[in-house]
């Protein structure tokens, strides 16, 4: 494996902002949620230095062998990566100084859970700092996706692809009520986002990570019959957008919340 390794795209951005918000410090256990492909656990790791004990926490056994053999090539021997779930964290009480998730607690399938599970195992004065996508992320695709399953009469896929959205991406609100129910101080809330741009709709739908990442979900709420039909549309309407405006933008907002725990906040 090379020990350069690319930096995960989907990511990058998020991860960025985190890091400019964590503050860094020696002699503190670390846990990264929903650790990926390792970013930013072993950047993380890399910073915070040998005095730092840094766990990352994913379900997935891909995710578990790239990142042990990530930190094999990069000899860091204060990094370790855990397969395990956010709402049942395989820690003891107030055992973390610093809890991070990159665009990881909103995949969990009970943020509620995950959130008390993050008070529990967080130190008092422990920092928390989470990023995650907003509902309009890719906007510019959902209102074509939209329009086109109307224009076919897809009713009922129009409000599965709303109860697609709802489900993986929340408003900050939202979010803001979800990390103060837990316990947790809110010190601040940072928006931001970032774009994509594709030359135009045949190379966005064909790119690595919607192939990857966002296809199938896509195409699950939809009748078989009609996958080919309504991608095959939506291509043409994009490739309409790139010929007037000469390339395809698609908008990426998201929140970064710095947090941190005090006992006596806990309702």
């Amino acid at each position: 494996m090379n020990k350069y390794d690319d930096l995960p795209l989907w990511s990058a951005p998020f991860g960025l902002t985190l890091l400019d918000t964590v503050r860094m410090r020696s002699h503190i256990n670390v846990l990264d949620i929903g650790s990926g492909s390792g970013f930013p656990m072993l950047e993380l790791a890399g910073r915070m230095g040998s005095t730092c004990m840094v766990y990352g926490l994913d379900p997935s056994e891909e995710s578990i062998s790239m990142i042990a053999a990530k930190k094999e090539a990069r000899g860091i021997t204060f990094a370790k990566i855990i397969r395990g779930s956010a709402e049942s964290i395989p820690f003891p009480d107030e055992y973390f100084g610093l809890i991070v998730s990159n665009n990881g607690i909103n995949n969990a399938e009970d943020q509620a859970a995950a959130m008390a599970e993050c008070w529990r195992v967080a130190d008092d004065g422990a920092q928390m700092v989470l990023t995650m996508n907003l509902p309009h992320t890719m906007v510019e695709f959902y209102e074509i996706f939209e329009k086109t399953l109307k224009d076919k009469g897809l009713y009922n896929e129009v409000i599965k692809m709303h109860e697609h959205i709802d489900m993986k991406r929340k408003p900050v609100e939202y979010l803001k009520d979800l990390i103060l129910d837990s316990g947790f101080m809110i010190n601040t809330i940072n928006v931001d986002g970032f774009k994509m741009r594709f030359s135009d709709g045949t190379a966005f739908l064909n790119h690595y990570l919607v192939q990857t990442a966002f296809m199938e979900p896509w195409k699950s709420f939809l009748p078989a019959a009609h996958i080919d039909a309504v991608f095959l549309a939506i291509e043409e309407q994009l490739n309409a957008v790139a010929a007037e405006n000469g390339e395809v933008v698609m908008s990426v907002p998201y929140v970064c919340f710095d947090c941190q725990k005090r006992k006596q906040s806990k309702v």
